[in-house]
This record gives structure tokens, sequence and C-alpha cells, in this order.
């Protein structure tokens, strides 16, 4: 085997062995009020724990839901792959409340998952596929299955962090988020961790990939390093954080404005969120690109990608995209188990395998 690949009893493993027992248990309480019978009529006071309400406690329940969720990710993809949850660093944080306290500025650590197909010939250079997860503050989950069996069934290897400001490592990191900003780093720096742990990833074949947020940050990613990706797919992706803050509701507004992540509103600072939109990047695209959006879309509204789509345009730049009219799912539509959604999905494959020549690729 070569010294380089993940050993069955990765470090990924061992952890979820480790904290599989521990998070069960711990999830039972928390939980149980989710589950439990309302009480009898006669109850005055109910002794059911009471769902997780403050930042901290559902902080403390993500930590507790994401080891669980890695064990999933082990037990349900061990057949087709090797895997591992590797950790490195990238940009120091983007705010610090005293930056000269000892540590203050270290590079942050980010925790990836890892996933290289088996019976990969590792004798000639093979493609890699960089993701980014989907969520303003959520995490690379198993409801992605699914989309990495068919990546690893072509016979692509894929690196997945969470980037800062993703759920499950605790409320200190959760507080690091900066979108549009050093998480675009986070996963940047993914892909050179990839490549320099695995010498058979061919550094001229990688592609990055990711829906929602994930391609957002897969539009910011491809603009800021346009030598870096070999072709780009953008599913749904948030385009335009200033017309999205103005049709979101005031909780939305408020993950943007709170005092650890932009801490102005868009009036406040519109150059700011302009600034971190990817509209306003695209005379920097030189990647292959393919974008899909949907019209019924009820996370990104149509309009963001469309603003997209004209300012591409605009700036005679080559791109392919497809507007699908009203397509069941909404902003999911292309990540179900429909019909439709996978022949949505065997288009992104098609079009990948064009610029990355994986060895099974989709027909």
């Amino acid at each position: 085997m070569n010294s380089a690949s993940p050993e069955p009893a990765t470090r990924f493993m061992r952890q979820a062995q480790r904290f599989f027992v521990s998070s069960a248990l711990l999830a039972v309480p928390v939980l149980a009020w989710q589950a439990a019978a309302p009480p009898p009529a006669s109850t005055t006071q109910s002794t059911a724990p009471a769902p997780p309400n403050s930042l901290a406690e559902r902080s403390d329940f993500d930590m507790v839901t994401k080891r669980i969720d890695d064990v999933l990710w082990f037990t349900r993809l061990s057949d087709v792959a090797d895997l591992d949850k590797i950790e490195y660093t990238s940009s120091p944080p983007a705010h610090a409340a005293n930056p000269k306290a000892p540590g203050a500025v270290n590079p942050l650590i980010i925790h990836a998952y890892t996933f290289i197909p088996k019976n990969l010939d590792r004798t000639k250079k093979q493609p890699l596929i960089t993701f980014a997860h989907q969520g303003v503050h959520a995490n690379f989950d198993t409801s992605d299955l699914h989309v990495m069996r068919e990546l690893l069934e072509q016979g692509y290897s894929v690196i997945a962090c969470d980037y800062r400001g993703s759920t499950g490592y605790g409320l200190g990191f959760f507080q690091q988020i900066d979108y549009g900003g050093r998480e675009i780093d986070d996963v940047f720096n993914s892909s050179g961790w990839m490549l320099e742990r695995y010498p058979f990833l061919d550094s001229h074949r990688v592609g990055m990939v990711g829906w929602s947020h994930g391609g957002f940050i897969t539009l910011m990613n491809i603009m800021e390093h346009p030598s870096t990706y070999a072709v780009a797919y953008a599913g749904v992706p948030v385009s335009d954080l200033v017309a999205r803050m103005g049709y979101e509701p005031e909780a939305y507004r408020q993950l943007y404005s709170a005092p650890y992540h932009i801490g102005k509103s868009v009036r406040d600072d519109i150059e700011e969120y302009r600034r971190r939109s990817p509209v306003n990047h695209v005379k920097d695209l030189q990647t292959p690109l393919l974008i899909h959006a949907n019209t019924n879309d009820e996370d990104v509204n149509y309009l963001e990608v469309e603003h997209l789509i004209q300012a591409l345009k605009a700036e005679g730049k080559k791109f392919e995209y497809k507007v699908y009219e009203n397509a069941p799912g909404g902003h999911y539509f292309n990540r179900t188990d429909t019909k439709l959604a996978r022949e949505s999905r065997a288009e992104v494959y098609r079009f990948l395998a064009g610029y990355l020549h994986p060895d099974h690729p989709v027909k």
C-alpha cells in the first residue's frame, strides 16, 4: 500500500469509536424533549428537558450530533472509499478580541474529511474534487452522502472541510465565521493540503463543487484563485449579498451584523457586502464554470443567480448555465433522489469529466 494512503483503521475511525458511545448517551436526554409524549392533563410541571435555546446550548448539541454523524460517514461509505478526518491550519481569525493575547493570531485549525476511492490506480495521476458544504453555520454531513458516493464511483478523490463558522466544533469555532472572507481561505487551503499529502493527485486536475452557500464559496474560490481549479460547478449559489439582505427576514440579516461577524448591517456598510459578493468579482473568472438555478428556489431567490448570469455575460465571460423552471424540490431540487435530480447531477458530472477525466466518467 502507498505509504501516503489512509490505513483502514484511520484516525477518523478511532475518533468515531471513542466518541460514539459517549455521544449517543449524551444525546438521549437532549433528544428526549423531541420524542416525549404530552404530559397528562393533571400535570402542572413538565419534567422533560427543554430544547436547547441559547447559542451555547445549541453549540453543545451540535457537537454531539456531529460526532454521531461522523460515524455514519464511515459505516455507510467504507465499502467504496478510504476515509479519514484530518486537521490542518488556515488563516488566523478574522476578528480577535485582544490581538496581543497569547495565540490570538495563530492560524486557525480546520477539520476536513478526505475520501479516496478504493482500488484507485495510484500509479498514475488522478483528479481531485474540493467540496464546499452548504449552509450558514452548518457543516459537512451525511445529507451529501449520495453525492459523495457518486463522485467516488467515478474515480474522484474528495476533500470537504468544515470551514470556520461551521457547527459541531463548539461556540468558539462557530463565532469564527467570516462569510465571504477567510472561510474562502479555509477551503482553498484544503485543496493544497490534499495535493501535498497525496502525490498521486494531479494539481492540474482539481475541480470544485458546491451548492447554495457552498456554491457561493465555489464562486469566490475560483475568482480569487483562478489558476488553481480546472473546472467548477455552482448549484443554486448565493451570488449577491446586497440583494439577499433585501429579501431575507431580520433574523437572517442578524447573522451577518452580529458583532463576531461583519458587525454591520448592509444599510450601514453596503460596500463591505458588495466586496463579499461573487457578482462583484466576475471580471476575475477564468475557470470553466457550470451554474444551475431554479426559478422556484425558496432559499436563494432566482434574482441573485440572474444578477450573476447577467454580470458574467456583460464581462464577456465564457461559462455554462441552466435555469430549471419550477423544478420540484425548490432549493434542493437536484440533490434529491428523483429522476430529474439524478439527470441534473449527471449533467454536472459530464461537465466536470470534460476537464478532470476520471477513470469512470458518467456517460
